[in-house]
C-alpha cells in the first residue's frame, strides 16, 4: 500500500502518497528522469492534481510524486494540538528518507505549501533540487479575509444544519479559489468539504494561519534555483509578497524568477488555464534552466535519527528554543514551533470541537453519502435571481 508509517512514542500518522510510475510505487521510477516532489494546496490533498498530473510536458518527462499532508485526504494522524508547518516539513523529509528518494525538484501549490518548502529546504538542503513556490502568502492574513477564514472555520466546525454547512463551503471556495475563478462547479468543491474537510478543520486552522515567512538570514542560505508564480488576480495575497521574497532570496545563482501567472487567482491548481499556463513555465525552467538530475534511489546506509537530529538542532537555532534540542528527532512533532498562545488557542479550539461532538450535525446519511448537493439547492431560494437576473430582493 502507498503509505509511510512515522511513529514514535508520542505520534503516530501513516502518510498517503501517489506517483506516476506504473505500479504507483517509487521503485518504478524512471532513472533517467529527474523527479519532482509536489505539495497540494491548501484545504485540498492529492485527489486535485489531475491538471499538473495529467499533463504531458510534465509527467513525460519527470517522475511524479505527491504526498497527503497530516490533515488531508487519505492520509491518517492522531490529532494534535501542536501541529504547524514545520511539522508538515518534517513529515515530508522523514518519508523522503525512509523511501529513499533522489534528490527532488519540490513544487508548492498555494500558501501552506509554500511555508513548508521552504521550511524542508532550510533544514534539508540536499533532498531539494530546486523550488517552484506558488502564490506567495502574506505573514498575516488581510482583517477581511482573517474574519471569512475564522467564520468558515466555524461554519464547518459548528454547523447546525445543512444550509449553514452550504453557506460556509461557499465562503471557503471563495476565498480558497477566488472570487472570479468558475473553473469548477462549486457543488464538486464543497461537496468536498461536506465528506472529508469536517474531520480535519480544528488541526488546519493553525496551520492555515502559520504562514510566518524566515528572516533575511535564513532565506539567504536558500542556494537552489527558484521559480515564483503568483496569479495576478490574487485577492488574497498580492504580487507585493512575491516580490519581497523574490528580493530576500539573495543566494540563488542570478536571482529567483518571478512569473505572473495572468489568468491566475487564489488558486492556481484548480482553474485549467492557470494550472496549464504554470505547467507550460514549470516544464520550461526545469528543463532549461536547471541541471538534469538522475533518479536512481540511495542504496547506502541512512542514518535517519542522525540526519533528523541536526535538523532539530539547526532549528532549536533558528528559534532560539534551546529546549528544542531535547526532543525526539523521529518525532515530526518535536519540530513543532508553535509559541505557548497558539498551543494554548489549539488546545482551546480542540476543547470546543470535542464537545458533544458525537450529537453534532453531519452532512452525511447513514451510507456515507450527501443528504444533498449544493447544486441540488442551488438557485431555489427566493432571494436568488434567475436566469431574467430578476431577484424579489433585488435593488433598482
Amino acid at each position: 500500500m502507498p503509505f509511510v508509517d512515522l511513529f514514535s512514542t508520542d505520534d503516530f500518522v501513516s502518510i498517503y502518497y501517489i506517483t506516476n510510475s506504473q505500479f504507483g510505487n517509487v521503485g518504478g521510477f524512471d532513472p533517467q528522469k529527474p523527479t519532482v516532489l509536489i505539495l497540494h494546496p491548501t484545504f485540498f490533498d492529492t485527489q486535485w492534481l489531475d491538471y499538473h498530473w495529467g499533463d504531458p510536458r510534465l509527467y513525460k518527462n519527470f517522475n511524479l510524486i505527491a504526498f497527503d499532508m497530516r490533515c488531508s485526504g487519505r492520509t491518517v494522524s492522531r490529532p494534535s494540538t501542536r501541529h504547524d508547518t514545520w511539522v508538515e516539513a518534517a513529515d515530508i523529509a522523514l518519508c523522503h528518507l525512509k523511501l529513499r528518494l533522489p534528490p527532488c525538484h519540490i513544487l508548492a501549490l498555494e500558501t501552506t505549501s509554500v511555508c513548508v518548502a521552504l521550511r524542508l529546504v532550510v533544514l534539508f538542503p540536499e533532498l531539494c533540487l530546486s523550488l517552484a513556490l506558488c502564490n506567495v502568502p502574506s505573514p498575516l492574513e488581510p482583517d477581511w479575509a482573517f474574519r471569512v477564514l475564522d467564520e468558515t472555520i466555524k461554519r464547518w466546525c459548528f454547523a447546525k444544519d445543512i444550509e449553514t454547512f452550504k453557506h460556509g463551503g461557499v465562503e471557503a471556495v471563495n476565498l480558497l479559489c477566488g472570487y472570479v475563478c468558475y473553473a469548477l462547479p462549486l457543488s464538486t468543491v464543497i461537496s468536498y468539504s461536506f465528506t472529508i474537510m469536517q474531520d480535519s478543520d480544528p488541526d488546519l486552522y493553525d496551520e492555515v494561519s502559520d504562514k510566518s515567512i524566515f528572516g533575511q538570514n535564513e532565506l539567504a542560505e536558500i542556494t537552489q534555483p527558484v521559480i515564483i508564480f503568483h496569479g495576478e488576480r490574487n485577492d488574497l495575497h498580492s504580487m507585493e509578497h512575491a516580490e519581497n521574497l523574490q528580493a530576500l532570496l539573495t543566494g540563488v545563482e542570478g536571482g529567483a524568477a518571478l512569473c505572473p501567472v495572468m489568468c491566475g487567482a487564489s488558486n492556481l491548481t484548480l482553474d485549467r488555464n492557470a494550472a496549464s499556463m504554470l505547467n507550460n513555465l514549470y516544464s520550461k525552467f526545469l528543463l532549461t534552466r536547471v541541471d538534469r538530475a538522475r533518479s536512481e534511489l540511495r542504496t547506502e546506509e541512512l542514518l535517519i535519527e542522525e540526519r533528523m537530529q541536526r535538523a532539530l538542532f539547526k532549528l532549536a537555532d533558528i528559534m532560539e528554543r534551546s529546549d528544542m534540542m531535547s526532543g525526539n528527532p523521529l518525532s515530526s512533532l518535536s519540530f513543532s514551533c508553535l509559541s505557548q498562545t497558539g498551543l494554548q488557542r489549539q488546545i482551546e479550539l480542540s476543547q470546543i470541537y470535542e464537545k458533544d461532538s458525537e450529537h453534532s450535525f453531519s452532512p452525511l446519511g447513514p451510507d456515507g453519502r450527501l443528504l444533498r448537493k449544493y447544486s441540488d439547492r442551488d438557485g431555489q431560494h427566493w432571494f436568488e435571481a434567475g436566469p431574467s437576473r430578476l431577484s424579489i430582493a433585488g435593488v433598482y
